[in-house]
């Protein structure tokens, strides 16, 4: 004699999306409008471009620390 299951009846929709957000999905976007938002409002922290592209400086840099 096998034991007889009920299924539940599936909730009527309500014809919207119900999902939730991991906290980090709204956390990422708002650090980074802030920093960026930090940069406009503070100018004098950035500096000019130089005749240096970035990417020597990077390299040199990294050689620096492996030489240690």
């Amino acid at each position: 004699m096998s034991a007889r299951t009920h299924t539940r009846p599936h909730p009527a929709t309500t014809g919207r999306v119900d999902f939730r957000l991991p906290w980090w999905a709204l956390a990422l976007p708002i650090v980074a409008f802030v920093a960026l938002l930090g940069l406009m409002l503070n100018p004098s922290d950035a500096h000019a471009a130089t005749g240096e592209p970035a990417i020597t400086h990077l390299v040199e840099r990294a050689h620096q620390l492996m030489t240690r």
